[in-house]
């Protein structure tokens, strides 16, 4: 039988592929209230709801679907499940870390009826559904308390025991691959693919895993400090099938790194930048083709093969991107030879 994976990689070799893109700004414009966050199951929970995008999942599944729906319709091969803080660790902001689980098989057999109904109607475009985990509202590297550079509000085993349930309830609701995205730190990051990857040691078939880190401003470093190459480098030995950037940039300023990272990276290159940065209201004012027009140009210079939207983006953003894009050539993986490379903040190599 084939795998999804291996259907997946063949189209990466032919084409472009699209990811879907925002999910706060489409919810927004919902205009939700706080009893459309409750639900009924959650009607009499003593912490404010409104806010928590994840927990739709539960309580508005219709409009869940209403979004994935909205942007294989414009164009997207892959669809990334509501989840992007569906840990207990997250979810306790909230109150609601005993709904975790639920929330993430949810939103994956939501985002996965989804995408078999569209790839139903398309034989010959198949959609793809990516489970994401997001960066947590905690962090491993840096310290909470700035009189103790020691202080820590989460241990590695607690963070790591947060993404395997969430890991076991994505895979369980049928996901094809998990997109570890958003990565401000990367020892967060590492919890998550080790979770990962001890779903295996539970009997579960292994699935494929794509990250994503995220340079947060013109320095070239993540927000825990690693360079583009440091931060490769340290996440290279889960052998994602994908590794890129989102967030925190418009496509303008995320450019650089992504040619940093095509450069230097022997596998697929993914990148679905913000609509710009935001402007003195919190708002994107990046037009759809504005943006299509500077991603086509990194698809003219053989740097990606996977596109999408972060912050900002609406499935008019899509549709412009994948308009754009289609029918030109993916970048082709570079062979880099044999040798010893190391990381901490920076990168070091020993031929």
């Amino acid at each position: 039988m084939t795998k999804p994976i291996d259907v997946f990689l063949a189209a990466a070799r032919e084409r472009i592929l699209v990811l879907d893109g925002s999910w706060g700004v489409m919810i927004q414009r919902f205009g939700l209230t706080e009893d459309d966050f409750r639900g009924d199951r959650f009607a009499q929970h003593n912490m404010p709801l409104k806010g928590d995008n994840d927990l739709l999942c539960l309580t508005r599944p219709d409009l869940v679907t209403q979004l994935h729906d909205a942007y294989f319709d414009a164009g997207a091969d892959i669809a990334e499940t509501n989840t992007f803080n569906a840990t207990r660790i997250s979810q306790a902001d909230y109150g609601l870390q005993e709904a975790a689980r639920d929330i993430n098989l949810a939103a994956a057999r939501l985002a996965r009826e989804s995408a078999d109904r569209w790839a139903a109607k398309t034989p010959d475009k198949p959609r793809f559904v990516g489970g994401a985990i997001g960066p947590l509202s905690r962090t491993l590297s840096m310290s909470a308390d700035v009189n103790d550079p020691g202080a820590r509000s989460v241990t590695f085993d607690e963070v790591h025991a947060a993404y395997l349930e969430q890991a076991r309830a994505l895979q369980e609701g049928g996901v094809d691959f998990f997109l570890v995205e958003t990565i401000f730190d990367t020892l967060n990051a590492k919890a998550a693919i080790k979770a990962i990857l001890d779903l295996a040691d539970e009997g579960l078939q292994p699935l494929p895993i794509w990250i994503s880190g995220t340079i947060t401003d013109r320095s070239g470093r993540t927000l825990s400090g690693q360079t583009v190459e440091a931060f490769w480098n340290s996440v290279r030995h889960a052998k994602p099938f994908a590794v890129g950037f989102n967030c925190a940039l418009g496509a303008d300023l995320m450019r650089p790194h992504v040619a940093e990272l095509s450069r230097i990276a022997d596998t697929l290159i993914a990148a679905y930048p913000n609509a710009g940065l935001p402007n003195a209201f919190g708002q994107y004012d990046e037009e759809p083709h504005e943006m299509a027009c500077q991603l086509e140009e990194w698809v003219s210079s053989g740097l990606v093969n996977i596109l999408g939207g972060c912050c900002g983006t609406t499935p008019d953003h899509i549709r412009h991107i994948a308009q754009a894009v289609a029918g030109k050539k993916p970048r082709q993986i570079p062979t880099r030879p044999p040798a010893l490379r190391l990381s901490g903040l920076e990168a070091f190599e020993l031929a």
